[in-house]
């Protein structure tokens, strides 16, 4: 199954690119099958910066506020779930750190 990470590059104040790539990074580092795009606006201006994840038959994601820096292992140990989940259903977040606390917006697959 092909997971993937999409990271708004037109945020205002942030380097959505550069977040995109250090993801690609980090994910290879770890043997994660993750795709990582960067994509132009994702139409959250107003909590930048943008990321959402999303599998074939499994529910999407999508968070905001994201500080590059801070939330970087958080977004990692959020991808680890997400992985580990058959549906996408994420009940528990909290392994995930502070990025649960960006969340915006679950739909079901």
């Amino acid at each position: 199954m092909m997971h993937r990470i999409v990271v708004c590059s037109t945020c205002d104040g942030t380097d959505g690119k550069s977040f995109a790539a250090g993801l690609r990074v980090a994910m290879a580092e770890r043997a994660m099958a993750f795709e990582v795009q960067d994509h132009e606006c994702m139409s959250n201006c107003s909590r930048p910066l943008s990321v959402a994840f999303s599998a074939p038959g499994k529910a999407t994601y999508l968070f905001g506020d994201i500080d590059p820096v801070r939330d970087l292992a958080d977004t990692l140990a959020f991808a680890a779930l997400y992985a580990g989940s058959a549906d996408g259903w994420i009940e528990d977040a909290r392994a995930a750190g502070q990025l649960r606390h960006c969340l915006v917006g679950r739909v079901p697959a």
